[in-house]
């Protein structure tokens, strides 16, 4: 741990440099740079203590797992009407998905930087009373100062590899503080559960195994509706999340089932939208024509739709009948299969799995995805995407696979019994509506 502090002391003034010169270059608003030196909360700590409304710390890394997390946000709100939340997350456009939810008593700030001082300070500021932390944001100094003062530390969600285990095996004495700063702790599969067991957390802290992407409530946004006329659910495929490597292949692959059956369209949602020129040289060389959806370009007017913006996933799983799950064909360890299955989309993924393994193995044990590789990747897309009904009912598997271990109750009853004592009131379950006179807006 000492050796950690002296790394981020050493290296703070050169991360406080880059994070001007990005204010400078405008690449972040002028709020941004406040929040990640701990401003963050803004005037949320103005109550005294006493007050009985208790502040939930609940940071996301980004999109993905803040989005994951929503259920969980809502049934807080619902069953405790005093509660409020601090909800940080490392991108500003996770920030931007916080706020544009709004919902009631919620502030969305950036997360403050893992330094002692900015955390003394976030800390003074917002005085939450439990934090919360989805999957795998498990940064030292933080649970460290939240230990320090009492503060509870929930994790839920929680994942860990095989390779992110050997990992944390080889720092030993930092890996221990980590884990001992931990409340409970909810993993979301058997395997992630077992591997934070041998590394060294007390059994007794352990929490119902869960995976938030499973929670029910995953609906298609309202846009779907529009666009299914232009981009029928039977001829859109997806290749979601992808990294460089991958798109030359799938467009390759793509352009022979196009040929094949000119309806088809293709929306390529890369997993870093600032990749797009990269992409669209690509889509080039591919022979195909595109339209952008950050120029405003019609979705279906185009064999090729480039989804260059960030928040809108659901949107595309909803439209497709097909998604190919990006970071799986190059060693990136693929993502997410739970959004598309809840949104009705089959499944194609790479071979390089490992950050939802369990997932996949279930998916592809119960013949409800399908595995590919470049060398396989043309004849098995081709044919599923000439095959309508397969479609349908490997989507239906995959949702009935991934469906297991929904229930979050258990992970609400956990954090609302961490908040400290005060008085009485009625938690019973209530609407959580947006528009509450109440809610918390950002600065």
């Amino acid at each position: 741990m000492l050796i950690y502090r002296l790394l981020v002391s050493l290296f703070a003034p050169i991360v406080a440099l880059r994070l001007l010169l990005r204010r400078v270059a405008g690449r972040e608003d002028a709020r941004a740079l406040a929040e990640r030196l701990g401003a963050g909360a803004g005037g949320l700590g103005a109550e005294k203590p006493g007050a009985g409304r208790p502040v939930i710390w609940l940071h996301a890394a980004s999109n993905g797992e803040l989005t994951s997390a929503r259920m969980l946000i809502e049934g807080l709100l619902r069953r405790d009407p005093a509660v409020r939340l601090v909800i940080t997350t490392n991108t500003e456009t996770g920030r931007a998905l916080a706020r544009f939810w709004a919902l009631p008593r919620c502030h969305a700030a950036l997360a403050p930087l893992d330094h002692r001082l900015i955390l003394r300070r976030f800390l003074a500021r917002t005085r939450p009373a439990v934090l919360v932390v989805v999957e795998n944001e498990l940064w030292p100094n933080r649970l460290a100062a939240c230990a320090a003062r009492a503060i509870p530390v929930l994790v839920v969600g929680a994942r860990m590899s095989a390779r992110s285990a050997r990992r944390w095996a080889f720092l030993p004495g930092l890996t221990r503080n980590i884990l001992a700063a931990i409340t409970a702790l909810s993993a979301q599969d058997a395997g992630s559960e077992s591997r934070f067991i041998a590394l060294g957390l007390p059994p007794d802290r352990l929490l119902a195994v869960r995976n938030l992407k499973t929670a029910p409530g995953t609906a298609a946004p309202p846009e779907a509706k529009a666009l299914r006329a232009t981009l029928p659910r039977a001829t859109t495929l997806l290749a979601a999340s992808t990294h460089a490597g991958e798109e030359a292949p799938l467009l390759a692959a793509f352009a022979v089932a196009h040929r094949a059956n000119p309806a088809l369209r293709l929306i390529v949602a890369p997993r870093h939208p600032r990749r797009a020129a990269e992409i669209i040289a690509l889509i080039g060389r591919a022979g195909l024509a595109h339209g952008a959806r950050s120029q405003g370009a019609v979705p279906g007017d185009a064999p090729v739709y480039l989804a260059d913006t960030m928040g809108e996933m659901a949107l595309w799983y909803a439209l497709a009948g097909v998604t190919f799950v990006g970071g799986s064909l190059t060693d990136r360890g693929g993502h997410t299969p739970y959004e598309p299955a809840a949104l009705g989309s089959a499944i194609l993924h790479g071979p390089f799995v490992s950050n939802f393994d369990a997932a996949y193995q279930a998916l592809d044990a119960a013949g409800a995805a399908l595995p590919v590789t470049s060398a396989t990747l043309t004849k098995t897309l081709t044919a599923l995407a000439m095959d309508p009904a397969r479609q349908s009912a490997l989507a239906e598997a995959a949702r009935r696979v991934l469906a297991k271990g929904a229930d979050i109750d258990p992970l609400i009853d956990a954090i609302l019994a961490a908040l400290p004592d005060r008085p009485a009131q009625n938690t019973a379950p209530q609407p959580a509506a947006t528009g509450d006179p109440d809610a918390i807006h950002p600065e």
